[in-house]
Formats: C-alpha cells, sequence, structure tokens
C-alpha cells in the first residue's frame, strides 16, 4: 500500500460501482452536461438544415461520395416507387435495407440523420466510461499491489483526469465541424458511423451476441469494418479471461463461437435483403462498386487521381494492391497491439478512413472522437501542432482549390490531389504518433521497472 497515490482514496467515488447515493449523483452530474451537448449539437445541425448552405453542403465531394450521397438515395427511392430495381443502373450503390428505411422514413430524413449522430455519441460516451472504468481499477489493483515504481506514477490517470473524458469524446464527435457538415449533407456516413458506434459499445460492455451482430452490420454496409472482427475478439477475451494461446482450446473455441454468430447474422441479412428485392443485384452494384471502384469522382481518398492516370492493362493489379491496403495491417497491428484491443480499434477505424475506396470526412470525425481517451500523454508527441495545422489547412484548401479547378480553370486536377496527398500523410502520422503513445501508455498497465522506462525513453 505505500506506492498508493492519495487521488485513489480521496476520488474513488467518482466511479461508482453500485446504485448508491454516490452513484446516482454521479449519474445526476453527468447526464446534464450530456444533455446540454445533445442540446446544442441538433439546434446547430437543425438551423443549418433551414439555411441556404445545406444544398451546398451536400454537393461537397469532401462530404458525400458515390455510395452516401442523399441525392442517390432520393433516386433510388424514385424507382423503387416505379417498381424499378433501384440497382437496374449505376446510380444507386448502398444496401437494400438503407433504401426499405428511407422508403418508410423518407420525409423525416433530417430527424433521422440528427438522431443517428445522437445514437452515436451516446454510444462512445457509455462506451468510454465503461473503458475508463476498467483502466482505473486495473490501476488501482495494481498500486495496492505496490507492483509500480515512483518514477511510473507520473503517467498514472487519476479520476478527476478520467472523469470527463467520455463527455469530451461525445463533444468531439458531436462538435465535429466534420461530423456536422456529413449531418447537414445527409450522408449515409453517419448511419454506418452509428452502427459501428453500437459494436464498440456492445464490444467494451463484454455483450459477444450483441458484439457480432453490430459488426455484421457495420460490415454489410461497407466490407470494411470486417477488420474490426479482430479486436473485438480480443478485447471479449481480456473481458472472459481467455489467453490468446493457440494451444488453448478455450481460444479456439471463443474465435468458433464469436465467428458463428457473426456469419450467422450475415447471412440472415443477405437472406432478408434477397426477400425485400427478389434477386442479387445489389451484389455487384454495392459491394462490386466499393471493391472495383469504377466511379473515379474526386474525393478526399487516394484511389481516384491514381486510377484515372492508370493504363487500363496495370488496373486489376494495382486496384488489389489499393484494397488489400486497408486489410493487410490487421494482423501485425493485432499482433502489436493485443493487451490493447480498445486502441487497436482507433487505429483500425484510422486505417479504414484513411484507405478505404470512397471515404469522406464523416469516416474521419468516427476516429478522431477517440483522441480525448489518450489525452493524458499528449506530452509525449511529437509535432502534434504541426500535423494540426496541416490538418486544418488542408480541410480550408480543399473547397478553395476544387473552385480553382472546375469554376475558375486557373488550376488542375493535380493541385486537388496534392492536398488530398498531405491530407492523408497528416493523417497516417496521426495513428502513427499515437501508437508511441500507447507504447508509453503500456508502462502504466502493466508492471515496469525503473530500468526498462529509462530504455523505453531513449528509444524514443
Amino acid at each position: 500500500m505505500s506506492g498508493l497515490p492519495g487521488f485513489l482514496i480521496d476520488d474513488r467515488l467518482h466511479f461508482p460501482s453500485c446504485p448508491s447515493q454516490g452513484g446516482q449523483r454521479f449519474l445526476v452530474e453527468m447526464a446534464a452536461p450530456l444533455t446540454l451537448l445533445l442540446v446544442l449539437a441538433v439546434t446547430i445541425r437543425a438551423a443549418l438544415f433551414r439555411s441556404s448552405l445545406a444544398e451546398l453542403i451536400a454537393e461537397r465531394v469532401e462530404v458525400v461520395s458515390p455510395i452516401t450521397a442523399w441525392k442517390r438515395v432520393v433516386e433510388g427511392l424514385a424507382l423503387l416507387d416505379l417498381g424499378v430495381s433501384p440497382y437496374s443502373g449505376d446510380v444507386f450503390h448502398e444496401t437494400p435495407l438503407i433504401i426499405y428505411l428511407f422508403h418508410f422514413v423518407v420525409d423525416y430524413a433530417e430527424i433521422t440523420f440528427m438522431l443517428a449522430d445522437v445514437i452515436t455519441a451516446v454510444a462512445l460516451y457509455m462506451a468510454v466510461k465503461d473503458y475508463n472504468k476498467q483502466v482505473f481499477r486495473k490501476q488501482k489493483f495494481a498500486l495496492e499491489a505496490d507492483r509500480y515504481p515512483l518514477d511510473c506514477l507520473e503517467l498514472i490517470r487519476s479520476p478527476k483526469e478520467m472523469y470527463y473524458i467520455p463527455l469530451k469524446v461525445a463533444m468531439f464527435y458531436l462538435l465535429n465541424p466534420f461530423t456536422i457538415l456529413s449531418c447537414v449533407a445527409k450522408s449515409t456516413c453517419g448511419l454506418n458511423n452509428a452502427v459501428v458506434a453500437l459494436f464498440i459499445f456492445s464490444t467494451i460492455k463484454g455483450n459477444t451476441l450483441l458484439s457480432a451482430i453490430f459488426l455484421c452490420l457495420a460490415t454489410y454496409q461497407s466490407i470494411y469494418p470486417l477488420t474490426l472482427c479482430a479486436p473485438a475478439m480480443l478485447y471479449l477475451m481480456q473481458r472472459q479471461y481467455i489467453p490468446v494461446n493457440f494451444r488453448r482450446a478455450s481460444f479456439w473455441w471463443f474465435i468458433a463461437q464469436y465467428l458463428f454468430m457473426y456469419l450467422g447474422s450475415l447471412f440472415v441479412l443477405i437472406c432478408l435483403s434477397f426477400f425485400l428485392l427478389g434477386s442479387w443485384d445489389y451484389m455487384p452494384s454495392v459491394y462490386g462498386f466499393i471493391l472495383s471502384v469504377p466511379d473515379l469522382t474526386p474525393n478526399i481518398g487516394l484511389f481516384w487521381y491514381f486510377f484515372a492516370e492508370m493504363f487500363e492493362h496495370f488496373r486489376l493489379f494495382f486496384l488489389c494492391v489499393f484494397q488489400i491496403n486497408v486489410f493487410f495491417y490487421t494482423i501485425p497491428l493485432s499482433v502489436k497491439l493485443k493487451e490493447h484491443p480498445v486502441f487497436l480499434i482507433f487505429m483500425q477505424l484510422a486505417v479504414i478512413s484513411i484507405f478505404k475506396s470512397y471515404p469522406t470526412v464523416g469516416d474521419i470525425a468516427l476516429y478522431m472522437a477517440f483522441l480525448p481517451v489518450w489525452s493524458h500523454l499528449y506530452r509525449f508527441l511529437r509535432n502534434t501542432f504541426l500535423v494540426s495545422c496541416v490538418l486544418l489547412a488542408c480541410s480550408t484548401l480543399f473547397p478553395v482549390l476544387w473552385h480553382l479547378w472546375i469554376y475558375a480553370g486557373s488550376a488542375n486536377s493535380n493541385f486537388y490531389y496534392a492536398i488530398t496527398l498531405l491530407f492523408n500523410v497528416a493523417q497516417v502520422g496521426q495513428p502513427g504518433r499515437s501508437q508511441r503513445r500507447l507504447l508509453i501508455e503500456s508502462l502504466t498497465e502493466t508492471p515496469c521497472s525503473p530500468l526498462r522506462k529509462s530504455q523505453n525513453e531513449k528509444s524514443y
């Protein structure tokens, strides 16, 4: 007990574990600012929906893609009302469940997208709150056992530091300009983010069935969330004290259970889609479109310019190389970060937003919401100001260079793609710097020694 800091004794009621008076007070204290945040976020979106900017935002290539654009959903609904398959042409590329969802709520589309953002924020808020409780408990037990040297105590998070982190995560998502733009443009990316957030919440709560179901829904929507399967299983195995050991039968049994629930849910969704449409037309129009990238409309991704300049006989090879990028990093990152599956989820979300074929700013907003979770380690990062300035400058220059290229004619596609490359380089730097941050954080989550600490500091 000699190494136990005073804040763990004085402030432990900040994370009450039972429905006592302290726990009720905690819920009331946190519910009030969260409610105010939700009201503010909805008010901003409602005001922008009623402004003349809504139509302009809905046309921005940074905000919508050929898959997520609302005008394509409207055209798909018009075809469906005429008794024609929405996938008969090259207009609609969302999943059948999306088209049938809006078939019933198209008159309430604005409310639907605002509700999706609210669900995402609340799910992330609850997930991070539960994660912080686990981190606090782990640190508390390790300190009570006197497993940390004194020179590691500065890296430990106090409850006061962790108290507002869930609210900051919700704020980072709801008040992020990227999220607001995506919502006002009625991009279906907001619905995808809501499903992914519910998957993260279910996983951190330890609900294996709901985790598999929501991961299945996310994969059904855009394929790429398949890479989140690895961190989900790693986290759930940690929750159930199943060792990550290839020689253990319990390890393989859990993987078999999770995959069975995941594949079973996917089978149900595919059969439901076939039942609604009466054909398999949606397969090439949705998943084939994502993988083959036939529409080279400029966006903030890496595909469009490269394949516009590509000779046709090289296209298939480089298409495979570009698409493999999203999935390739899953195995090495899972091996490196197997003890930190929540951070692995953050890394995978960042990789998806950078390397997917049709990215939008809404994809970036989802992984950026996790930045406050490790805010106590910002002092160990390098070039934070530079990376932030690059992201801000590129975000500002996107519409400027688009205007110069498309309307003024005084620039060309090279200018716009150069900013796109710089924007993605800054994004690549963010997960890399964050991984360095986590390696430092691992000193506080596992027993460490002054020698190990000094060796790690020298290596950076």
